[in-house]
């Protein structure tokens, strides 16, 4: 799955690629940002077992994100697996401030479908910014294992992403999803602009 920056734009919806500087930085810093990546991991499978607790009676919901509980933790596992292999250590997991961000612009009251709306929103941005880091990774990192160890993370995301947008589509007016994610696109676009550039972090 080739994703060129157009792509991007067409395909993920991103207003803002990641700075090139971001690549050099992680590369330099592969503890930090592998044990950065397996605590990613980890947050969204739980968060996907929240969401099937939160939502059990949409059923197409439930079927559709258990399987992806499985393969968030399987990643968990390939990620520490890769520490191990390079023979180093699963770091602490660190205050995600982007996903933070994130979360503040979920709607807090309204109904349960504006709720439910926000919630696979969020998913489906994580999921589209990690897609195009992963991308960035895959390309930059002067690594050859690396990178072709992150293109397959970039097709999995790649892949929720447009689930948890199906999702949003599933139960809500496709108008009120798309005028919703372009409210998400353009505030994403505004964390993108203020957030420090790391290489110790996924986001």
């Amino acid at each position: 799955m080739e994703l060129n920056t157009e792509a991007q734009k067409n395909i993920l919806g991103l207003q803002l690629p990641t700075d090139p500087r971001w690549v050099d930085l992680a590369g330099i810093s592969l503890q930090e940002i592998l044990t950065d990546h397996a605590y990613c991991e980890q947050k969204a499978a739980t968060t996907c077992i929240s969401l099937i607790q939160r939502y059990s009676s949409k059923e197409e919901m439930v079927n559709a994100i258990a399987p992806i509980v499985t393969e968030e933790w399987g990643h968990f596992r390939l990620v520490l697996q890769e520490l191990q292999k390079r023979g180093l250590q699963l770091g602490k997991q660190r205050r995600d401030e982007y996903v933070n961000k994130l979360l503040d612009f979920q709607i807090k009251g309204g109904s349960v479908d504006d709720r439910f709306l926000d919630h696979m929103l969020t998913m489906a941005l994580i999921e589209a910014r990690s897609c195009e880091r992963f991308k960035r990774l895959s390309e930059g990192l002067n690594d050859t294992y690396l990178q072709n160890f992150y293109r397959r993370f970039m097709e999995s995301e790649a892949g929720h992403y447009a689930l948890f947008i199906e999702l949003a589509e599933t139960y809500i007016d496709k108008e009120k999803v798309r005028k919703r994610w372009k409210q998400w696109l353009d505030y994403e676009a505004t964390i993108m602009n203020e957030l420090e550039i790391r290489g110790d972090r996924i986001h």
